[in-house]
Order: structure tokens, then C-alpha cells, then sequence
């Protein structure tokens, strides 16, 4: 909890550690199948940030049952099965009570080696910095809520949210990494930030490297951002130096909250390459280094 990792882990053996973590949330999406889909990818993320493998799952489900046909749980639930089935998770029971707001999620246990568990507070001086997935789902959310994306794009969206960063995290552990964190609620920034205070550096960040959804710039510029957006900003802002090129629409990009996004990897120079050959030929064709890891001033981040 120190370093504000993405699970808690407890050491059961010299070789077994548990790690825990629970994760739900209202719907970000209007197909209640996909929302289950991605509300259980967002939930098995923080296991995979940290080298693990998500063992077992608790259904966390509140709902309506006044205001929407109980068909719609059931859609979100057939969603978040067929996501568990794919991870190789089973799912041991759950809770569900009758709520005004709908939200579902998952409580996760997985398993870790104690000595090959990775957190974010391993980067260190000169490793690059890879992102996994594309920024700005919380931004195309909010233009959705509004009516102002095209099915086509919702579709991408929805895959990437939906994707596992199961492959992300083997190829990581095969390659060996310093430090790993999954982006979410506190967008990039916010979780970069976290990994930058907790490893004792600080970082450099290339904002024209980050991969972004189609759109997202054009909605940023139009206002269509959400809450935590700028709740994220007010917080970390302190802590990030912008140079005077960096466009207002992508500061708010890279504070955007992300739902179920990619996997933030810091790895050693030398393995850089060889770790962004094998995420793309196993298709995580967005994958981009984004930065590296500097010294000073630590915990400080300079995005150009």
C-alpha cells in the first residue's frame, strides 16, 4: 500500500504469494455484454501488472432491478463469464445487491513467485518506458454519453478496453522488466507519477510517441472531457512540467482516466526493443516507447 501498487500481496510461502484486488464501476458502454467484458478485463489488469497470474474471481453486481429488465445482468454477467473463461479465471461465487446506479466488477485473487512479483517501484535511470495500449477512453466516453461517436469507433474502443493484458504481461516476464503499473483511473500522468515517486526518479516523456484513439484530440479541443479528468490534473498537476509545445488538448489526454487501459513498462534500454518486437508480433499492434527514466528531479515528470 506504500507505493500504491495495483493489488496487495501477501507472502504465504518462500515461493507463493497471493495477490488481491477488487475493482467495479458504472457502465462506460451501452452493450451491456461488453460492458462485463470490460469491467472484468479492468479487474484481472492489476493482477497482470504485477507479474501474476488471476487464479479466481467474485462477481461485485449492483442493479436496478426496478428500473432494468434483470436480462441486462444477465448480458453483463454472460460478458464477464466468457472474459473469465478466456483468462483461464474461475469464478467462485459473488455479491449483488438491488442499487439505484448499476455497477459490476470483480474481486481477483491470483498467485506470484515473491521474488518475481514486479511493482511500480523498480524503474530505474535510463530504462524506456513502453505503453501497451491507446489513451483516451475516458474522453470518448464522455463524447458517447453525449452522442458524438460513430459505431465504428465505439467497436475499436470496446476491443481495447475488452483486451487483456494477459500477453502484455507473460512477454514482460519473459523479457524481465523493472517496474510495471496498468493505466487507469488516474490516467497516465497520475499512474506515471506514482511510479516515478515510488522508484525514486523521475521521468521524460515524448507526448508526439503516445498512441491515441481516433477523434479524442478533436473532443479534447470541444470540451467533451470528463470529472476525473480534472480532478487527475488538479491533483498530479504539481508534479509534471509541460514545455511550452505541448498542445492544452493533450495535457488533458494524458490526464484523462482510462478504463481497462495498457499496461505503463519500465524496462532496460537494451531489452526495449526486443520487449516492443515481441508485443507486436503477438498483435498488440498500438504498443509505443513513450520515454525514459531520468534522474532528477525525482518524482517530477517533463513531458515535451
Amino acid at each position: 500500500m506504500e507505493s500504491l501498487d495495483d493489488a496487495g500481496v501477501y507472502k504465504i510461502s518462500d515461493d507463493l504469494a497471493i495477490i488481491q484486488t477488487i475493482d467495479f464501476f458504472t457502465p462506460i458502454v451501452d452493450n451491456p455484454y461488453d460492458f462485463g467484458q470490460i469491467a472484468v478485463a479492468n479487474a484481472l489488469s492489476d493482477v497482470y501488472a504485477m507479474g501474476g497470474k488471476p487464479l479466481t474471481a467474485l462477481n461485485v453486481a449492483c442493479f436496478p432491478t426496478k428500473k432494468l429488465d434483470i436480462s441486462i445482468l444477465q448480458d453483463i454477467l454472460k460478458g464477464g463469464i466468457d472474459k473469465m473463461m478466456e483468462a483461464g479465471v474461475i469464478l467462485v461465487g459473488g455479491h449483488s445487491i438491488d442499487d439505484a446506479e448499476l455497477k459490476y466488477g470483480l474481486s481477483v485473487t491470483g498467485v506470484v513467485h515473491p521474488g518475481k512479483m514486479i511493482t511500480n517501484a523498480g524503474a530505474l535511470v535510463a530504462d524506456k518506458l513502453i505503453l501497451t495500449k491507446r489513451l483516451g477512453t475516458g474522453i470518448l466516453s464522455t463524447a458517447l454519453k453525449a452522442g458524438k461517436v460513430d459505431k465504428d469507433l465505439v467497436a475499436v474502443m470496446t476491443k481495447s478496453m475488452a483486451t487483456l493484458n494477459k500477453i502484455a504481461s507473460e512477454l514482460m516476464q519473459q523479457v524481465g522488466v523493472n517496474a510495471c503499473t496498468d493505466v487507469t483511473g488516474f490516467g497516465f500522468l497520475g499512474h506515471a507519477s506514482q511510479m516515478a515517486e515510488s522508484s525514486h526518479v523521475a521521468m521524460k516523456v515524448n507526448s508526439d510517441s503516445i498512441p491515441v484513439f481516433a477523434e479524442v484530440a478533436e473532443f479534447a479541443q470541444k470540451g467533451l472531457c470528463p470529472g476525473g479528468l480534472h480532478r487527475n490534473r488538479e491533483f498530479y498537476g504539481k508534479k509534471i512540467e509541460f514545455s511550452e509545445q505541448v498542445p492544452e488538448y493533450m495535457r488533458d489526454i494524458l490526464f484523462d482516466p482510462q478504463t481497462s487501459g495498457g499496461l505503463l513498462i519500465s524496462v532496460a534500454a537494451e531489452k526495449a526493443e526486443m520487449l516492443l518486437s515481441k508485443l507486436k508480433k503477438a498483435g498488440i499492434s498500438e504498443v509505443a516507447i513513450v520515454g525514459e527514466i531520468i534522474s532528477q528531479p525525482a518524482g517530477k515528470i517533463i513531458v515535451k
